[in-house]
């Protein structure tokens, strides 16, 4: 460019600022470049995978056996440490240096990554910092390797979601462009990790995807197909765990007491998976109550899961319950495991490791662990059943991968990805019918008694919700008074809450309370504020003392959209539904909305009735 003094000064910068936009719009307009894109997060989430498996393998070797090697085989159990009783603090020694590397350069290495991932889609703008790959992986690799609990799934989905936003940070692409390769890097961590494509789409889909159309799904799919395909040159083409061919044979002629017994363990693995997640964010708040100093806190539950593999290498001649576990899920496939007594303590100190390894401080994932209860549930109960029943004729095999689904759908939620997952991961095709069984059953269960999985409850605890369903715009045109499913009762002020217990002892729905004053609406307690005062047991209170005067009346026929819009404009909790507005009477007040009625019904994400909520 000439140098010419009536030029502006600062001209050279605009001509550059033009230049990089129009070489960005090239990638934010053009389909072929994003569906490139994808491809190379798909390659490099294959790489990733591999290589996070080689270092998993290298952290264990050094750590139990002083060895420099990744050679490492999860399908068969490791031969006990020469540290002896010495192992024991293995994995204390590798709990600090996590605690050290996520404090120092990556707080959001800490946990089981999916959620983190979530969180950056819904209330970070897809956002990732770039240090995240590397902090995950080598906090990850090490808590696995020297013997956390943990699975190695949660971390690959973080380093893939990774990969893809920095990708789309790097190139300025436009937000559904970043959220889509984010979504694409995760399905394809999760098809590399485990060999399973669809499964990897499906993940994407049912926790990643926040709009589900052709120019966010192609993309997924040609990184998941990648990412396995890359995989497999390194790994081979193999299943993750191995089912031999008669057992898929029998799986050709199920009875009818077959399946009714699959009904049966789908309605326990839903009660399993509430377990496992609670006992986890129970351990959470325990350590966290107990004891301040990370480092501590996490030496301290470190050292616990020392004890309890040192105790079966003992007793038993294997860890089990170490790392990723795979080998002893094989087992149990492979009926090698058929002792209840044994199966029942595998399946409490497998919970109990996990809670602790990732409520002291840990990094890894809950995707494996979540498999290992599977199986273990599901061999056990196949044994009992074939005990008392013997005729049934269930096979352990079977229970087990069907436990695993279920589990995997109570869970974390995707109940479509759980069944084809498993499906993919043994090569049953003919498994399908009871898969969906279990499957759809156990997330019924979890579905009946919360609304949280074992990843949005660590956002929900932050304020941060999450949708459950990606709805179209369509429900945004529904007139607001069509989603009303709370009741309402209407009362004075100087009623107690003993006054509204005595209705709800009559097995009514906990409403919303609409207090009057002469003719007129005056405040508000919203259904979750009523049961949480009766938790409580504040019964002798008035309930004007509880009451908030935070809300604004709008037609029954008000569409979501402008409800929506009201929220936002008036920064208020709760918004009455009037026959007339505003109510000239009380009665003029058809139903109370609050922003969490408005958020179920329509899947939106919290910052958007709650501008400031994300901040």
């Amino acid at each position: 460019m000439a140098n010419d003094s009536s030029l502006p000064a600062d001209m050279d910068t605009l001509v550059m600022e033009r230049d990089v936009q129009g070489w960005q719009g090239v990638f934010r307009t053009n389909p072929a470049f994003h569906l490139i894109l994808a491809f190379f997060v798909g390659i490099i989430a294959g790489l990733g995978a591999v290589a996070f498996r080689r270092l998993i393998g290298l952290m264990h070797n050094a750590f139990f056996f002083g060895q420099i090697s990744s050679r490492f085989d999860d399908l068969q159990h490791s031969a006990a440490s020469f540290w002896g009783l010495g192992v024991v603090l293995v994995p204390v020694l590798g709990g600090l240096v996590v605690v050290w590397l996520v404090r120092t350069f990556a707080p959001e290495a800490k946990g089981h990554g999916v959620p983190e991932v979530m969180d950056a889609i819904y209330y970070g703008s897809g956002v990732i910092r770039p240090v995240v790959v590397l902090v995950k992986a080598l906090a990850s690799s090490i808590s696995i390797g020297s013997g956390g609990s943990v699975g190695r799934e949660g971390p690959i989905i973080q380093i893939g979601a990774a990969f893809g936003s920095s990708l789309a940070q790097w190139l300025r692409l436009q937000e559904w462009q970043r959220l889509g390769l984010i979504a694409a890097g995760a399905g394809a961590g999760i098809a590399a990790t485990f060999n399973t494509p669809v499964g990897g789409i499906l993940f994407a889909i049912e926790l990643m995807l926040v709009e589900v159309s052709a120019r966010t799904l192609v993309p997924v799919m040609i990184a998941t197909g990648t990412a396995a395909f890359v995989s497999r040159l390194f790994l081979g083409d193999y299943p993750s765990f191995i089912i031999s061919q008669h057992i898929i044979d029998q799986t050709l002629h199920q009875s009818a007491g077959a399946y009714a017994a699959y009904v049966l363990l789908g309605l326990l693995a839903g009660g399993a998976g509430l377990l496992f997640t609670s006992s986890l964010y129970w351990t959470e708040d325990r350590f966290e109550r107990w004891i301040k100093n990370p480092y501590a806190r996490h030496a301290a539950g470190m050292l616990g899961v020392g004890l309890v593999i040192y105790f079966m290498i003992t007793f038993t001649g294997h860890y089990y319950v170490e790392g990723v576990g795979y080998a002893t899920v094989q087992d149990i496939l492979d009926g090698v495991i058929t002792h209840p007594g044994f199966l029942l303590l595998l399946l409490l100190l497998k919970i109990l490791t996990f809670s602790v390894t990732l409520g002291s401080g840990g990094s890894g994932g809950v995707f494996s662990p979540s498999l290992y209860v599977g199986a273990v549930l599901g061999g056990l109960y196949a044994v009992i059943a074939n005990h008392l029943l013997p005729g049934i004729g269930i096979s352990m095999t079977i229970a087990a991968a069907l436990g695993m689904a279920g589990m995997v759908a109570a869970s974390t939620g995707a109940a479509v990805t759980g069944a084809v997952m498993i499906f993919e991961m043994t090569s049953d095709y003919h498994i399908i019918i009871p898969l969906i069984i279990v499957a759809s059953l156990a997330f019924g269960v979890r579905r009946l008694i919360t609304r949280e999985t074992i990843y949005t409850r660590k956002l929900i605890r932050r304020g941060h919700f999450i949708p459950e369903a990606r709805h179209s715009n369509l429900y945004l045109m529904r007139p607001a008074g069509e989603f009303i499913e709370t009741p309402l009762i209407r009362v004075k002020g100087s009623r107690t809450l003993a006054d509204i217990a005595v209705l709800l002892h009559r097995g009514r729905e906990i409403p919303h309370i609409l207090i009057v004053e002469g003719t007129q609406p005056r405040a508000v307690l919203t259904a979750p504020r009523v049961r949480e005062l009766l938790r409580h047991r504040q019964t002798s209170t008035p309930i004007e003392n509880f009451s908030s005067e935070d809300w604004f009346s709008v037609p029954v026929d008000c569409q979501i959209y402008d409800l929506v819009a009201r929220f936002r404009a008036t920064h208020q909790e709760c918004a009455l539904l009037c026959r007339i507005d505003p109510p000239e009477h009380h009665e003029d007040v058809i139903a109370i909305v609050t922003i969490e009625d408005v958020l179920a019904y329509t899947s939106l994400p919290m910052r958007l009735l709650r501008p400031h909520a994300a901040q």
